[in-house]
């Protein structure tokens, strides 16, 4: 197993800067997903820890060696990719089998690990079939058993689920954390689905536009994001977020959004400030009374689990996450309540958090 660092890592396309400057360090062990929009950067940042992509600036070390000008093959990974990359006209065996085929290993000693892989990813009754004869699910177990018989000192894993369907997702997420668990190789995972991130990672790594914009435990973005994006990108229905007015007049501050007036205690800001608020789907309850907020019912999902209420608030949409038992019906007002420390307030303009007082 190995550490990473990335010291002010640089990628240019020509004169398109894709990566700028960018500083990481993944402990050894540690499982970190790195996630974010198309084009923000994150399959470039792990081509260039494979070795696939070349360094334009900085210095790329793993487990505490300079690899900027290593060969992949120099630098103890291995990669599982999005299209699962098996060859058709081998069996499973000889797929999984096939690097260390390359690297000279005794015919008996890669039975051997090829064995021990498949036993741990559950494909041992798949051995003697060929890629076209198996599931999506059971390929990326393939690749990733392919990656596994080769002991890496890291794991790279990009988009590796985005082919599969919601169950198999799912399936294999599970299938992904107990190999984490079980073989404690440093990861470096990339995903755009900020729900893989959260549930896989031990730390997730947000981007955009090629720059790093947080990173910490998946609960820490969850509660603290540091800016109106990062709050709008973690979580899953993603965070309200409205225009507000700070009203301070008569006493306990209020916020005006839209022809609301809400009460909601001290906040870090001036009276007349403008600024974003944010709450999450599931801090929004069905109130007792009239309701802080009452937003007219658009669409309505029973989720079994929940029932999510697609609503329009002064023209503005509103997702609420509530209890199962509530029945709705399009176009009904629906009384809403929250705790106004669940609220997150972002400046207008840069979109930073702003800390409570």
């Amino acid at each position: 197993m190995a550490d990473i660092q990335l010291e002010k890592i640089v990628k240019d396309f020509g004169a398109v800067r894709a990566i700028h400057g960018v500083d990481l360090d993944v402990e050894d062990g540690e499982f970190v997903a790195f996630v974010g929009p198309s084009g923000c950067g994150k399959s470039t940042m792990l081509r260039m820890i494979a070795g696939l992509e070349e360094i334009s600036d900085g210095t790329l070390r793993i487990g505490g060696r300079v690899v900027n000008d290593v060969e992949p093959r120099g630098r103890d990974v291995a990669m599982v990719f999005q299209d699962y990359a098996l060859y058709p006209h081998m069996t499973i065996a000889e797929n999984i089998g096939f690097g260390l085929k390359m690297r000279g290993f005794r015919p008996d000693d890669i039975r051997t690990k090829v064995a021990e892989a498949a036993r741990i990813l559950q494909i041992d009754a798949l051995l003697e079939r060929r890629p076209g004869q198996l599931s999506g699910g059971q390929r990326q177990r393939v690749a990733m058993g392919r990656a596994i018989t080769r002991q890496p000192s890291v794991f790279l894993f990009d988009e590796p689920l985005s082919n599969l369907d919601a169950k198999l997702r799912v399936e294999m997420r599970t299938q992904i954390k107990r190999l984490h668990a079980m073989l404690g190789t440093t990861t470096v995972y990339v995903t755009h689905d900020q729900t893989e991130a959260m549930t896989l990672a031990d730390r997730v790594v947000v981007l955009r536009d090629g720059h790093i914009v947080q990173e910490g435990h998946p609960i820490e973005l969850y509660e603290r994001p540091n800016s109106r994006f990062v709050g709008e990108f973690i979580g899953s229905p993603q965070m309200n977020v409205f225009e507000a007015v700070v009203d301070r007049a008569g006493g306990a501050p209020r916020l005006r959004i839209g022809d609301a007036s809400i009460e909601v205690g001290e906040v870090p800001l001036a009276d007349g400030a403008n600024v974003d608020v944010g709450i999450r789907p599931e801090h929004l309850r069905w109130s007792q009374g009239s309701g802080m907020l009452s937003p007219r019912v658009e669409v309505y999902e029973p989720l079994g689990s929940d029932t999510m209420a697609i609503c329009d608030l002064d023209g503005r949409e509103l997702t609420a996450r509530l209890d199962p038992s509530v029945r709705l019906k399009a176009d009904q007002r629906i009384p809403l309540d929250f705790e106004p420390a669940n609220l997150h307030f972002f400046d207008r303009d840069s979109g930073a958090r702003i800390a409570a007082a």
